[in-house]
């Protein structure tokens, strides 16, 4: 395993479960010290960063609700406390589909609190970083291609989080910061997966048989890691992992 990452600090949102959770490992085995972030459960994020501290990594758990303003300044202070500054973002949390979070839960989550990770994560982020946004096929492609009514207001969200990230490119671009974008296909075993195929039973199936596959967690968290530091990645570089070619045709 190559330790490219060694002396980085990373800061992965929504970290304590599930695909981010699984990128954590990935990025920490090669050398990074990661902020694991978790905004209720912290049993189940002291689990990750054991994990990881077992394999010979470095990780430090963190609670911040990234929608309250002082969350994304904790993740930040963390990483460069721990581990000197802080070198990669990726921005995995997301939601929306919680029935007790608020009417206007998602794109507070999905919009505004990534624009506010990104511009406090910035004031530090040395030339050379790198910020990966997480998506969704649904929400990428949701300007032409309808999506599932029940995670349609998630979707638009997240179209609206990834377009105002989008929108601080020139902001970016004169710190010498790259964003990459990274939208799957609906990912077996998500906690959104689940709540879907609830919603409207049979989803998950019929987005299978339409994709031909649907990646597991470990699988697409191996996608944004193989991102993290790679080689000539343009500004925006966009990744379409997994069923893409279903959405483009439709578009």
């Amino acid at each position: 395993m190559s330790k490219d990452l060694e002396g980085k600090g990373a800061v992965i949102t929504g970290s304590s479960r599930g695909i981010g959770a699984a990128t954590a490992q990935l990025i920490a085995e090669r050398g990074a010290g990661v902020v694991v972030n978790y905004r209720a459960k912290a049993p189940r994020a002291r689990k990750v960063v054991k994990g990881i501290e077992e394999a010979g990594g470095k990780a430090v758990a963190v609670q911040a609700d990234l929608t309250e303003a002082a969350g994304a300044q904790a993740l930040v202070d963390a990483a460069v406390e721990n581990f000197g500054s802080l070198d990669l973002l990726i921005l995995n949390a997301s939601g929306g589909m919680e029935a007790d979070r608020g009417e206007d839960y998602a794109l507070r989550l999905n919009r505004d609190a990534q624009v506010t990770m990104v511009k406090t994560a910035i004031e530090v982020m040395p030339a050379g970083s790198q910020i990966v946004f997480v998506t969704s096929h649904q929400a990428h492609f949701i300007k032409e291609v309808t999506t599932l009514d029940a995670y349609e207001p998630v979707a638009r969200s997240k179209r609206a989080g990834e377009d105002a990230l989008r929108e601080l490119v020139p902001t970016l671009d004169e710190k010498g910061i790259k964003l990459t974008i990274v939208s799957g296909d609906m990912i077996e075993g998500t906690i959104t997966a689940t709540l879907l195929d609830r919603a409207e039973p049979g989803a998950i199936e019929s987005r299978r048989e339409a994709a031909g596959k649907l990646y597991t967690v470990e699988e697409f968290a191996a996608e944004i890691a193989q991102l993290v530091n790679k080689p000539g990645l343009e500004q925006e570089h966009t990744e379409l992992v997994g069923g893409a070619q279903d959405f483009l045709s439709r578009q």
